[in-house]
């Protein structure tokens, strides 16, 4: 009998490691950080883009290959989503990747994978930077390394190219005269309805990535207001991935102009699977087979 109980037990426990889990983690600054833990394998935590996308859409579109892989930890960023906003208004990368400390420490996680996509490649390089032991591996999706040398040498360009506009690249390289320049070009690009060209194939797919933001009332935007004004998130990463021993995948996209198709270039991880595909920069809709492919690679290698 005793031991049929024992087999039950770790039976259900099976069960509800599958299951997907729902939880608020409280930060030691009090903000409530919305966390769903879902699928089965090595942990691996989500750091989207954006700044300040969220969670949903990943899990919404690719989760389940992912879950069947990994133990997902899809987090909404401080600010984002489902999470609540701090109080002093502290978005500062410091404060950013310590959540990522609280919340691996909350689940009682050793270490983890982190999985990054866009703006969520400078989150996974200062993470890295500052707790090395915590991450075990590190797949990048059409990640970007040094937002200036992105928006410059690809975004600026393209943008302006899509609106038939001519363009001059800011003055100097302070975020403010960047961004500046890039609303110039993106009103170009709005006037004539094409600003889905900049991530998309299809206008249609754009389409469906926005009607996934409806799913969820009262989307907390707080973050994408002000991340690009943080001076933070503008270090040029690119230089320091020489010095990352840890495995990764960097999976970039032959027409993703949002990031720039050539800023693989200057990415020197030592231990590297590079992967380019012949898509934008959101293979989660558009590529789904290529990436799945890549990420199958990345598994089987490194033995995750």
């Amino acid at each position: 009998m005793r031991k049929t109980v024992s087999l039950l037990m770790v039976l259900i426990c099976f069960i509800l490691k599958g299951q997907a889990q729902e939880r608020v983690v409280l930060t030691s600054d009090s903000v409530r950080l919305y966390v769903k833990v879902k699928g089965t394998g090595t942990p691996c935590l989500y750091l989207h883009g954006g700044p300040g996308s969220g969670s949903y859409w990943l899990e919404k579109y690719f989760g389940d290959y992912l879950e069947q892989h990994f133990q997902m930890i899809y987090l909404d960023q401080r600010g984002v989503c489902r999470s609540s906003s701090p109080k002093e208004k502290d978005y500062s990368s410091d404060r950013m990747i310590q959540d990522f400390e609280e919340v691996r420490k909350a689940l009682g996680i050793k270490e983890w994978l982190t999985l990054g996509h866009s703006f969520g490649g400078i989150l996974q390089m200062a993470y890295i930077e500052k707790y090395p032991q915590s991450i075990k591996g590190m797949i990048m999706i059409n990640c970007t390394l040094n937002m200036k040398e992105s928006f410059c040498n690809s975004w600026i360009p393209k943008a302006a190219e899509f609106a038939g506009v001519s363009y001059t690249l800011p003055k100097t390289d302070s975020p403010d005269s960047i961004l500046n320049k890039m609303m110039e070009v993106a009103k170009g690009m709005d006037e004539k309805g094409v600003r889905w060209k900049m991530a998309y194939s299809s206008q249609k797919n754009d389409s469906i990535m926005n009607s996934s933001y409806k799913e969820i009332p009262n989307w907390n935007n707080s973050f994408s207001s002000v991340a690009l004004s943080i001076k933070d998130y503008w270090n040029d990463y690119r230089k320091e991935t020489s010095q990352i021993k840890i495995p990764v995948l960097f999976f970039y996209g032959h027409t993703d102009w949002m990031v720039g198709s050539n800023h693989y270039m200057n990415v020197k991880f030592p231990d590297m699977i590079l992967w380019g595909s012949d898509v934008g920069h959101m293979p989660f809709l558009e590529s789904r087979d290529d990436l799945e492919n890549a990420i199958d690679n990345y598994i089987v290698k490194y033995n995750f």
